[in-house]
């Protein structure tokens, strides 16, 4: 594997519309981030990936652009964006902004021309076909926020386009040149201004299975999921390689390609030494509660399932190339109460939980509030969720013959909005997060769970996930922590995982006990160091340590 100037580097995505508020309106802005830029420096973060900040009128939080050139005015100007880069680059932070080129905004100048003329070179930006009432579709796909991928042309009846996404994220036709030139001069405007990278988003969407065709139903609404059409899609390995080569290459620029549904054969060529990306976020975990008949048939999550994604995914990519290795992001709920069993709130859990996906091999990314372990915010009614996937899956569940009040569990477990609560700084009201009304309701919880209380306390989570960036930085353990093969240990015991991080000369042991009763490991050998410890409590007799309920290590073996 050749060696990268980010390997070594730990990412913290930041929400900016829920992250710090600087001028009242409730919504997070881009000084507001100039202004933790310190704190990240603490915490010890060298890449901050920030969620889109383009000017957008938010059918989908910001991933639905109208101008990729402009920063939107609920978020600050772009000298503030300028600033962020200059005083990020003082503090060695690199700034990566979303890359969201699948599809823009049905407010972008692109689609209301091709709304005006749609047999003209905008209407060619776009899938754009021509439909009468009462003819079939051309193709069953749900979309990713429910109903069908087809929508009639604002202002022509006879017109239909697609959208993969929300009816106002309109899909763009990569099989045009035009459109492809126009996308790869604007990530050159950005690079050009600084930025270190992009996080690429709905990539493996941009390439379409044509001729639109149908597929088997999965629901009684006569649709298939997206995933069944991603499954079957060829060449869009060709359209990122040409962006690549046109853009990130040159630059040298990090890339973390949001990617589902990929191919074994295509690792190398998306993540290896000449891939086509730097990275790609490990989802293997994510969905592995996940069912094609929406929220309320998922599954929960076990200790021993979680442990065998993980292991799975570290060998798909072995000598292949480097992971981003997440627990919660933007769009998922909170990785404690994700992953951990319901009810599940101890601090050493939540460590266990992050130390666990940090020491694998691979790009940890941390989450805004993650670092100081918060959770999921309990709703009572719809009409305090914000997201518009809850929304449609609300239906899903009431069409399922669901109570709302059932519904709304579901909702609870898996609504974006729960990483989406404003970040909580300290216990003034609002959580140090506005002095006005904030957009989205702060997490009660706040109280209790808070950055100013935890950065004061030496065994708080923040302090650990200090340790955990120390460790990966430290001289004497990086070339292990960051290059060691990952070998699991003890693989069938249950409720354990654990693995060895492989060195050249040098072998860690990481281990954690993934549940509320204690149990014993067996040594592999004699151990030299113990590194880290989400306890105080450390008990060995003979060739066998005993683990406390939760507990975390890191051992020299």
């Amino acid at each position: 594997m050749e060696r990268k100037w980010w390997h070594g580097k730990t990412a913290y995505q930041i929400y900016p519309k829920s992250f710090q508020d600087t001028n009242g309106d409730g919504i997070g802005d881009l000084q507001g981030i100039i202004r933790r830029l310190d704190y990240l420096k603490e915490l010890g973060v060298d890449i901050v990936w920030i969620s889109p900040i383009y000017c957008s009128p938010l059918a989908d939080q910001g991933y639905d652009i109208s101008d990729y050139r402009a920063i939107d005015p609920r978020f600050g100007t772009m000298e503030d964006m300028e600033e962020l880069l200059a005083e990020a680059k003082k503090r060695d932070i690199g700034i990566v902004m979303d890359l969201v080129v699948n599809h823009c905004s049905d407010e972008h100048e692109w689609f209301r021309k091709a709304c005006e003329d749609p047999e003209g070179p905008y209407g060619r930006y776009f899938y754009i076909l021509p439909w009468h009432e009462g003819d079939p579709l051309p193709c069953n796909w749900r979309g990713a926020f429910g109903g069908s991928v087809w929508s009639k042309l604002p202002g022509h009846e006879d017109r239909i386009y697609y959208h993969a996404f929300h009816r106002k994220q309109p899909d763009l036709n990569w099989e045009n040149p035009e459109v492809r030139q126009e996308i790869y001069a604007m990530i050159r405007w950005w690079l050009d201004k600084g930025l270190a990278g992009f996080r690429i988003d709905a990539i493996m969407n941009i390439k379409k299975l044509l001729p639109f065709r149908d597929f088997p139903p999965d629901r009684e609404d006569g649709l298939c999921g997206l995933e069944t059409v991603l499954r079957n899609t060829e060449g869009v390995l060709d359209f990122l390689d040409e962006m690549a080569e046109q853009t990130f290459r040159p630059y040298e620029a990090f890339t973390a390609g949001e990617v589902f549904n990929e191919k074994e054969k295509d690792l190398p060529r998306l993540i290896g030494d000449h891939g086509v990306f730097s990275s790609m976020f490990d989802f293997a975990e994510t969905v592995l509660d996940h069912s094609p008949l929406g929220w309320y048939a998922a599954p929960e999550i076990t200790p021993d399932q979680y442990k065998a994604a993980c292991f799975a995914s570290q060998r798909r990519v072995d000598g292949i190339g480097f992971l981003c290795n997440i627990i919660e992001n933007h769009d998922e709920p909170r990785g404690v109460s994700h992953y951990l069993p319901a009810g599940i709130h101890a601090p050493e859990a939540k460590k266990m939980l992050g130390g666990l996906n940090f020491m694998l091999q691979g790009l940890p990314f941390l989450f805004q509030g993650q670092e100081i372990g918060m959770e999921n915010l309990a709703c009572t009614s719809i009409d305090e969720v914000d997201d518009c996937s809850a929304r449609d899956q609300y239906q899903v569940c009431l069409d399922a013959g669901l109570t709302p009040e059932e519904a709304m569990k579901f909702l609870n477990r898996f609504s974006r909005d729960n990483a989406r609560t404003p970040v909580q700084w300290d216990d003034s009201p609002n959580a140090g997060f506005t002095t006005g009304t904030p957009w989205l309701r702060v997490n009660p919880n706040y109280r209790e769970i808070n950055v100013a209380a935890q950065r004061e306390d030496p065994d708080s989570i923040w302090n650990f996930y200090r340790a955990l960036i120390a460790l990966r930085k430290n001289p004497r353990y990086a070339e292990t922590v960051v290059y060691g093969h990952t070998e699991p240990w003890l693989e069938e015991q249950h409720n354990l995982m654990a693995y060895f991080r492989q060195g050249k000369d040098q072998t860690l042991l990481v281990a954690g006990n993934f549940q509320a009763e204690p149990q014993d490991m067996r040594l592999p050998g004699p151990i030299r160091d113990l590194l880290l410890n989400n306890l105080r409590t450390f008990s060995l007799t003979g060739d066998h340590i005993h683990l406390a309920p939760w507990q975390f290590l890191v051992l020299e073996v």
